[in-house]
Parts: structure tokens; C-alpha cells; sequence
């Protein structure tokens, strides 16, 4: 009975006791998370849009390697416990006092990049995002559309969210108006023959 009783109590301080300072439990989350906000701002809104496979296995490595310093030796269940409370806090009371100061949310996030306006791509902006011309049309055939030439615009936001506007009306909708305008006009005509038959026969 005793040694099921000291087992038991093994097995909870294994599972519920932290190994290092709860101080430091909160702390290493709290540098770890202000390390990523800032290096992902300095490093670009393409990272977070994922426009590539190196992109994406950047974003999956980056959780496994900053694991450890977050979590330290500890590897407590209430070590988890603290160490995700501490990530949800600290991001809720950034979001919130950015939600109060917009002015400071922009110099943060950084303002979104045009990189297609009225239907021409900007060249210069492709190259401060680091984009090229086929990852700007991969990003367009995710959306629907079959060319760069059918956007009139589109705007890389600081989330890394792409938004893309169709140009109005599109290039195949222009055509089809024209071609039933081509035979609205040829009906006109035939009725116009058929009257001028008519008028003659009688």
C-alpha cells in the first residue's frame, strides 16, 4: 500500500511538478514570442503567405526549434499548462492595446504592398517582397484566375493574405457582350430586309 502510495505520488510530481522556476517558465515564452513577431515583420510578408514549399517548411521547422527554449527541461504537464497561458496572455494584451493605438499597429505590421494597380504589375514591389512573376501567377490560379493580364489589382497584406480584383468587366465577359451586341445588331438588319421584301412584294 505504501509503495503504491509513493508510486503514485512519483508519478504526479513527474507529471504535475515543474523542474525549473516558474519565473523562467514565464519568461522564456514571453522572449521567445516577441523574437518571433519581430524577425517576421523584419523578414517579410511572404513568409506568413507561405507562396512556396521553402516557405511553408520554414514556418513547420520554426515551431519544433524555438520548442526548447520555450519549454527549457521542463517538460511537466503544468509546464505546458504555463508556458501556453503565458503565449495566449501575452498575445491577447499586445493585440488589445494595438487594437487601442492603430498608429503604432502600422509601423508593427507594416503597410500592405500593391503589387498589380490598374492592371500593371509593379516590378518593384515584386522585388522588395522577393516575389517573382510565376509565384504572383501561382497565387492568381489559386484564385481563379487564368492570367495576370485578367487582374486589375492585387495587394499583398501585412497577414501575408492575398487580395486579387478581377479586372471589370472581365476580358471573356466583354467579349460575349460584344458578340451579342454582333447579333442583336444582325437581327435588326434581317428585319429591316424582311420589311424592305415585304414593302416591295406589295
Amino acid at each position: 500500500m505504501t509503495a503504491m502510495l509513493m508510486l503514485n505520488e512519483g508519478l504526479l510530481r513527474n507529471m504535475f511538478g515543474l523542474t525549473i522556476p516558474l519565473l523562467e517558465k514565464i519568461l522564456r515564452p514571453i522572449i521567445v514570442y516577441v523574437f518571433l513577431v519581430i524577425f517576421l515583420r523584419i523578414f517579410g510578408k511572404r513568409e506568413l503567405a507561405q507562396l512556396n514549399p521553402f516557405d511553408m517548411v520554414v514556418l513547420l521547422s520554426l515551431s519544433n526549434t524555438v520548442q526548447n527554449a520555450i519549454i527549457g527541461e521542463d517538460n511537466s504537464v503544468t509546464g505546458g499548462l504555463v508556458g501556453a497561458f503565458t503565449l495566449l496572455t501575452i498575445n491577447y494584451l499586445v493585440v488589445r492595446f494595438l487594437f487601442g493605438h492603430r498608429r503604432l499597429d502600422e509601423i508593427l505590421e507594416g503597410k500592405p504592398t500593391v503589387l498589380i494597380q490598374h492592371g500593371h504589375v509593379q516590378e518593384q514591389n515584386l522585388a522588395k517582397e522577393m516575389l517573382s512573376k510565376a509565384e504572383l501567377l501561382a497565387m492568381a490560379h489559386r484564385q481563379g484566375f487564368k492570367s495576370l493580364h485578367d487582374l486589375e489589382t492585387c495587394v499583398l497584406d501585412p497577414g501575408g493574405t492575398v487580395f486579387m480584383e478581377g479586372k471589370t468587366p472581365a476580358l471573356s465577359e466583354r467579349h460575349h457582350a460584344e458578340l451579342l451586341k454582333r447579333l442583336d445588331d444582325l437581327q435588326c438588319s434581317l428585319e429591316e430586309i424582311k420589311t424592305q421584301i415585304g414593302n416591295t412584294a406589295t
